[in-house]
């Protein structure tokens, strides 16, 4: 079977904002079909866009090329910008205002990863929507089905 991807860019100068990036990202995550039934990975999904769009401006000083696909298993968000230097994780002290990012980001996605390429670096967080119980669970089965794309 053939795999049927969905995918959108935009880049984000940093006049933008990140609340553009935001507002963008929900209006495209609203299409997919499992979104309205799972509203904390939404929210995690736009949390990780906000620290990422944040990171590219503040620290790469650049804007931010934001791409997000749907595979019908994970929503890539990928995060572009100019800086080729990966972000390494780092222990914020109680009282930083900064330096939670990547922390937060673990913790919200399913996995991710950082690359470099010529003249700067992309992050990509994978999400996998919520599993729903399969129809079959209750005849002896613990099995989960995915959502459809």
């Amino acid at each position: 079977m053939p795999v049927r991807a969905v995918g959108w860019a935009r880049s984000f100068p940093v006049h933008l904002g990140v609340r553009e990036a935001r507002r963008w990202c929900l209006e495209h995550l609203n299409t997919l079909p499992w979104t309205k039934s799972a509203p904390d990975t939404v929210h995690s999904i736009l949390l990780t866009v906000s620290e990422l769009v944040t990171n590219a401006h503040v620290h790469a000083h650049s804007s931010a090329q934001l791409v997000l696909t749907w595979d019908g298993r994970c929503l890539h968000v990928s995060v572009a910008d100019d800086d080729p230097q990966l972000p390494a994780p780092r222990q914020a002290s109680a009282r930083a205002t900064s330096g939670r990012g990547l922390a937060i980001i673990d913790a919200l996605a399913d996995e991710w990863d950082a690359h470099a390429f010529h003249g700067g670096k992309a992050i990509t967080a994978c999400f996998h929507p919520p599993q729903r119980p399969s129809p079959h669970a209750g005849a002896g089965g613990d099995e989960a089905e995915a959502p459809s794309a």
